[in-house]
């Protein structure tokens, strides 16, 4: 799937043709400088490497100063692989926003919001002494039972428990988009996205 790789710039809503109020995300997408091209030949496979958001060469390695210089750019921030690009690339080539076109579907994939340690009743929807979850009856959010007996003697792997929330990768298909602006490079899609504000997302088509 080709596509892009941007930023989350926050949350907002528009109006359609029909006046009715529709959540979006707007995410700031490209313009992503081709870094290396994967060929057949050497690679054993077809892709193509995109590079987004300028780093400075301090913050840079040896080799990701050689690795930049060899395309003619500078150093990125963020570098992601993408198959099935159709245009044919090469080194120091630009692709902007307008990849993407109005009423199409993307999905969209990123890190999520690190929640921190939470309980069961926030982690795994548990009812709490409302809905008695596995048997309480009086410690309104605890776990309550997490076994039987003597039988099997041990708990299960996987089991439900209290835990860290969140920060784990997360991909939401099918949003469409609504707007192309390609003059700021901003992609205007339907619904959420996984992360925070400026928060580096993959969006593929």
């Amino acid at each position: 799937m080709s596509g892009l790789i941007g930023k989350k710039i926050g949350m907002t809503s528009i109006f359609d043709e029909n006046g009715k109020n529709i959540p979006c995300t707007v995410i700031e997408a490209g313009p992503c400088i081709v870094t290396q091209v994967r060929t057949e030949e050497v690679d054993g496979y077809k892709a193509v490497q995109l590079g987004f958001d300028d780093a400075t060469e301090k913050s840079a390695t040896k080799a990701d100063l050689g690795h930049a210089k060899k395309a003619g750019t500078s150093v990125k921030r963020k570098i992601v692989e993408f198959k099935g690009f159709e245009e044919e690339y090469k080194l120091g080539d630009a692709i902007t926003v307008e990849h993407f076109t109005e009423g199409e579907f993307v999905d969209v994939s990123g890190i999520s919001k690190g929640k921190g340690y939470q309980g069961v009743v926030k982690r795994h929807g548990f009812g709490g002494v409302g809905q008695a979850t596995h048997g309480q009856h009086n410690r309104l959010r605890a776990p309550g039972s997490i076994g039987a007996a003597s039988y099997p003697a041990r708990v299960f792997k996987g089991m439900k428990m209290a835990g860290r929330m969140g920060g784990e990768k997360v991909k939401v298909e099918n949003l469409r988009v609504l707007k192309v602006v390609a003059e700021k490079n901003l992609l205007v899609v339907k619904g959420c996205v996984p992360g925070h504000k400026n928060a580096y997302v993959i969006i593929r088509k």
